[in-house]
């Protein structure tokens, strides 16, 4: 856990700034920059909301008391969510010193750091943007493979942490965790049906051609549990869908910063099982500050197996959330990572397909032909 809780800060700012001076090419295509990141964050927004409902409704993690668990779990006393003012909020988002924030573990304050950094940067030439870019793209490589080298150690470290729960609180202690592998799985579903199908309804895709057009790429993503093994393919087949070149290759990329919707429903449900876990009651004004944070520190993650575990510490700490029962998640963390990278791709190659039909340069196909 103390390997994995210093990875936080690093990533999300290495990851946060390259995502956006790497899109510098956002003004220069001006109006479709815009529509993505408008779809971006309101179908991310949408899809944070259907987990915390989704979490709320089955309220997976209430059978399972941290007091009775705490000893197992390494945990002294479950801390209590203060109340939240959106204007304290606002002011407490903005650092005044990068290297405090970071020491004092707050990643909202260092993920707006990097939003304005990354953005100062995309404005500066291309020649004194060079060197620091090279920094951080080699700094964002190496936390991910510094998150691989811990993950090999992940499950050893899973094993015994369930064993010794187990042990401690009994067979029970698996029933919230499937109770949480379920919501998680029909929240999942529902996004789908409700949120992604009747936008690709309304944009009038050609549906059989665009099922065909994603369903090797969502297998790729929900066999390796990783976004980046899908990219080459998905990219092939948005452009044979007929999406123009120029736009797969900006929006499909962007997506993968900016568009993880699979991923950021699965932290919202997360985040607050953990809360339910410590028997902590999070107001809804909590809750949407939770959301807001989420949207930011979720950037970027889409890259490495298991790499959300780094956001839902990060906005643990961000919300007093105790952290020790986030062990008890990587226990179910692979079968979770396989259906949420897959609502990843399919909702990327969806946005694809919708800037370019808001473009007008997606090919009409008729409807008989195209049912």
């Amino acid at each position: 856990m103390r390997l994995i809780k210093v990875i936080v800060a690093p990533l999300i700012l290495g990851t946060l700034i390259t995502g956006i001076a790497g899109h510098e090419d956002l003004r220069s295509v001006g109006r479709i920059g815009v529509k993505c990141l408008v779809f971006f964050e309101v179908v991310t927004t949408i899809a944070l909301l259907i987990g915390i409902v989704a979490i709320d409704v089955s309220r997976a993690g209430v059978g399972l008391s941290l007091s009775s668990g705490a000893s197992a779990l390494g945990a002294t006393a479950a801390p209590q969510a203060a109340p939240i003012h959106w204007d304290d909020f606002l002011v407490h988002v903005f650092p005044e010193n990068i290297a405090k924030s970071i020491a004092d573990n707050q990643i909202l304050q260092v993920a707006v750091f990097a939003v304005l950094f990354g953005i100062a940067l995309a404005r500066i030439s291309e020649k004194k943007r060079e060197p620091m870019m090279k920094f951080c793209v080699s700094l964002t490589d190496a936390m991910f493979a510094f998150t691989n080298i811990v993950m090999y150690f992940a499950p050893f470290g899973v094993g015994a942490a369930m064993a010794y729960t187990i042990g401690h609180m009994g067979i029970g202690v698996l029933l919230p965790l499937g109770k949480l592998l379920l919501t998680g799985y029909i929240a999942l579903l529902i996004f789908l049906l409700l949120v992604l199908l009747p936008i690709a309804l309304a944009m009038r895709l050609p549906m059989r051609k665009f099922l065909a057009a994603i369903a090797e790429p969502a297998t790729i993503a929900f066999a390796t549990s990783t976004s980046e093994a899908a990219l080459p393919r998905a990219m092939e087949e948005m452009e044979a869908f007929g999406v123009p070149r120029h736009i797969v290759a900006f929006v499909i990329p962007a997506g993968y910063s900016f568009n993880l919707t699979g991923s950021t429903l699965y932290l919202a449900v997360a985040s607050i099982f953990v809360a339910q876990i410590a028997g902590m009651h999070l107001t809804w004004q909590a809750q949407v500050a939770m959301v807001f944070t989420l949207m930011l520190t979720s950037k970027g993650v889409a890259g490495v197996p298991r790499a959300v575990l780094v956001v839902l510490l990060a906005t643990a700490a961000t919300f007093q959330l105790p952290t020790e029962p986030i062990v008890l998640l990587l226990g179910i963390d692979t079968l979770m990572d396989m259906a949420r990278t897959s609502v990843n791709v399919i909702g990327n190659c969806l946005a694809c397909a919708v800037i370019a039909r808001w473009e007008h340069q997606l090919p009409e196909i008729s409807a008989t032909r195209a049912n």
